[in-house]
């Protein structure tokens, strides 16, 4: 993970810890490193991975129990709604940049289709909404 100067450390650390559960790096249920744990191995001081933990529990995506430790939830719509929320935010930036640029809607779609057939991504047998629902 690469800190970014320009943002709080704690803020970078919850869409990095949102993006670990939401592509299944830390699946449904499954025990999240403590604390010190990814203290070091991010290089940053505890109480920061502290508040940024704090943050993920009260999105929903985590839940501690007291001698047991943190977990990820096992609510696939929660985790579903937090991957929502990402991908949102990176429309978001990818829309204002192409506009910023000049490329109309169309140029724009048929630059992330093209983008997304190079990297080998596969595209989903139906559509879906953004919950990981089958449209209707």
């Amino acid at each position: 993970m690469q800190i970014d100067d320009s943002r709080p450390i704690w803020a970078q650390l919850v869409d990095e810890f949102r993006r670990r559960i939401v592509a299944g790096e830390w699946p449904a249920g499954a025990r999240v490193p403590s604390v010190r744990e990814l203290a070091l191995d991010l290089g940053v001081n505890p109480n920061t991975v502290q508040k940024a933990l704090g943050e993920i529990d009260r999105l929903g995506l985590t839940a501690t129990e007291r001698t047991a430790g943190r977990f990820v939830t096992a609510d696939d719509g929660t985790v579903a709604g937090g991957r929502a929320a990402l991908a949102e935010s990176a429309a978001d930036r990818f829309a204002a940049e192409a506009h910023g640029i000049g490329m109309t809607l169309v140029e724009a779609t048929e630059l992330l289709s093209t983008r997304w057939a190079t990297h080998g991504y596969a595209a989903p047998a139906a559509p879906h909404d953004m919950t990981g629902k089958e449209a209707q």
